[in-house]
């Protein structure tokens, strides 16, 4: 398979997926098939997996979080400074997988794949192919 396309399709695929998340959380998937289904079921699930970190704190947490995935969605989707927001999404997505893995198990990080979009997302850091992205329209080569 073509490069250009295996980098399109991570940078979708990374990209929607923080989106859905973020839909989800928002409550703009329909219930029954929601993992959160609202902001504050999200915000318990922070907590939860982030017990460190102390109650007042966590909306911020959460926030932040959301914030991040909004802005690397957007950026991937539209090739954006691809390697540098594929390699925060991939740092992001590790933090992820380790909250998860050292507050309830690594069942659910395996589950849910955290370590494998995380290590898709560092991947496509390192993939220099071009491919119908906002750069290479502002880059000085041509």
């Amino acid at each position: 398979m073509n490069n250009k396309i295996i980098k399109l399709f991570l940078r979708l695929a990374i990209a929607f997926g923080f989106l859905s998340a973020v839909a989800d959380r928002l409550g703009l998937w329909p219930e029954e098939i929601s993992a959160w289904g609202n902001w504050e079921s999200f915000l318990e699930y922070t907590q939860l997996i982030n017990p460190v970190i102390p109650e007042m704190l966590i909306p911020a947490a959460g926030l932040v979080a959301t914030g991040a995935e909004v802005i690397f969605g957007i950026c991937l989707i539209l090739g954006l400074k691809t390697e540098l927001m594929a390699k925060l999404s991939g740092y992001l997505m590790l933090f992820f997988a380790l909250a998860i893995t050292f507050s309830t198990g690594i069942k659910g990080a395996f589950d849910y794949s955290v370590f494998a979009a995380s290590a898709g997302a560092f991947a496509l850091s390192t993939m220099k192919e071009k491919y119908l992205e906002l750069d290479m329209l502002f880059s000085k080569k041509t």
